[in-house]
């Protein structure tokens, strides 16, 4: 008879040893489910060895009682290690108190762990007694990563962390260094809301499959599901029906049918989809689907774009766009950011500017304090003499210190005030012109490439509306950047304004009564 598995002798374990700490199944043997036992033998049994493993759930789906299964095996059960330490990080204290306070009540009820692990609750530490191994539990809010070597880390709820980069989450990780090869580092934790957020970036990179020793399930409802869909429930919520009940999940998906200001909640929470809790201007998946590649030959097309001239510490954004003849608008994005401080101003937006600006998405000179606005100048000369360009909207605010700049690339004060038109950006203006940019996308008949920063732009905007209805992006959350999308509202503004001269050629723009929001029609 083969000899079981280290995934197998795991579940083994926990089948044996581990008991149900509250709940109606109190004092019951734990019964993992087979997505548990799944997950953990890809931990376990990965031929390459792990050293991260992730696991993706919605809420309530029993996350907390396997960490503190793992734990326990990595304690005293077949994975502890002589002398080693575990360690599980958690945002907040009380985070942190709940899985040692499962794992310590899991111990205690069982007559034979309760014999050989000494609890420390004041420190919210356990001992396993037979190889000396401590576990404790940590968090970010008491400064407590740093010290110590794990060999096992459990991340819980990594997917609140907004942004690439986290001082807690770093400590931990560059502390397993100890035990080259044996380290695991492990999350669990439902999505983060967009793709730029840690978790996001970790499971996006598993994806790939570029680094075997990384494994990863992630559950997950579709994209476009529909609310009320019991498999997208169960695609998301492997233990419904379990952990999970079926009939709560039923409560709040109705509730979000009826309200739509609940289903971005919904989604992230019981769908477990990548998606802000707040209501953005436009869905994700809307925006995503016009995500195909822009044509490059623009020559002959009129132009029209938005430029966003935001503090000369912030991102300054220009949006181009010219319609195909197909009738799809094709969009470019242009991006700038001082290039001092970029990693430092990384981590406090918690959006990785620094490897866009290595990737070329994002201009950020180097040494720069301030955005200089020759940059943007010099650009938009070049751009004025490569295409075809009509109309330029741009924001009031700053532009008196760019108009110098724009003389010295050589732009006229005939070109300027020809070509470059100012728009408000209060409800009387921006309403029509995000109706007219929600009217393009919804119809598929935009092309924006995907463009990573623009993508963050739409993601993260959201609207407020006046006692009349009319809306306007909000720029109000300093935390929210959403240059790249008021630079895109505005170029449709800008298209919808322009009326051609009549010639004699045939075309949509040839017509004096022609504007953007009639091919919408």
């Amino acid at each position: 008879m083969a000899e079981p598995s280290r995934g197998d002798r795991v579940i083994a374990f926990i089948h044996r040893y581990c008991l149900v700490p509250e709940g109606s199944l109190l004092g019951k043997p734990l019964v993992l489910q087979e997505f548990q036992k799944d997950f953990i033998r890809a931990v376990y049994d990965n031929p390459a060895g792990t050293s991260r493993a992730y696991l993706s759930i919605a809420r309530k789906n029993g996350k907390t009682g396997l960490i503190a299964c793992l734990l326990l095996a990595h304690l005293v059960g077949p994975e502890a290690h002589q002398n080693s330490r575990i360690v599980s990080g958690a945002r907040t204290r009380n985070q942190a108190a709940e899985v040692y306070n499962y794992a310590a009540k899991m111990a205690m009820m069982s007559p034979a762990l309760s014999k050989i692990i000494k609890p420390i609750p004041s420190q919210k530490t356990l001992i396993g007694l037979p190889m000396n191994v401590e576990y404790k539990a940590i968090s970010a809010d008491a400064k407590g990563a740093h010290g110590g070597s794990p060999i096992l880390a459990i991340l819980d709820e990594v997917g609140q962390i907004r942004g690439p980069h986290d001082s807690f989450v770093e400590a931990i990780e560059t502390s397993q260094g100890a035990y080259e090869g044996k380290a695991i580092l492990l999350a669990i934790s439902t999505q983060a809301s967009t793709d730029d957020d840690l978790f996001s970036r970790w499971l996006d990179d598993a994806a790939t499959g570029a680094d075997p020793r990384i494994v990863s399930r992630v559950h997950t409802a579709p994209p476009d599901c529909d609310l009320m869909d019991e498999n997208a429930w169960r695609a998301a919520n492997p233990a419904l029906g379990v952990f999970r009940s079926i009939s709560d999940v039923a409560d709040f998906a109705a509730r979000a049918a009826r309200m739509p200001s609940d289903e971005n909640s919904f989604r992230w929470l019981f769908l477990n989809q990548r998606i802000e809790a707040s209501a953005p201007f436009m869905a994700r998946a809307v925006w995503d689907a016009c995500n195909s590649p822009p044509d490059d030959d623009w020559s002959g097309r009129p132009v029209f774009g938005g430029l966003d001239l935001s503090e000369t510490l912030d991102l300054t954004a220009l949006v181009l766009i010219s319609q195909a003849p197909s009738g799809v608008w094709d969009v470019r994005s242009k991006f700038w950011l001082p290039g001092e401080g970029l990693f430092e101003k990384s981590k406090a937006d918690r959006v990785p500017y620094d490897l866009w600006a290595k990737q070329g998405l994002l201009e950020a000179p180097s040494g720069t304090k301030s955005i200089e606005y020759d940059f943007v100048a010099a650009h938009l000369r070049q751009v004025c003499s490569d295409l075809d360009v009509r109309k330029i909207a741009f924001d009031r605010h700053n532009f008196k210190q760019l108009r110098p700049c724009l003389i010295r690339e050589g732009f006229t004060e005939e070109e300027i005030e020809a070509k470059f038109m100012p728009f408000g950006q209060g409800f009387v203006s921006m309403s029509p012109a995000l109706r007219t940019l929600e009217g393009i996308v919804v119809n598929g008949r935009m092309r924006h490439g995907g463009h990573p920063v623009l993508n963050m732009c739409a993601h993260q905007a959201v609207t407020k509306r006046d006692p009349a209805g009319n809306r306007k992006l909000d720029k109000s959350d300093p935390r929210r950047r959403i240059d790249g999308m008021v630079s895109l509202a505005m170029a449709c503004a800008a298209a919808g304004e322009f009326i051609e001269e009549p010639s004699a050629t045939s075309s949509p723009w040839d017509d004096p009564n022609f504007s953007i929001t009639r091919l919408l029609q």
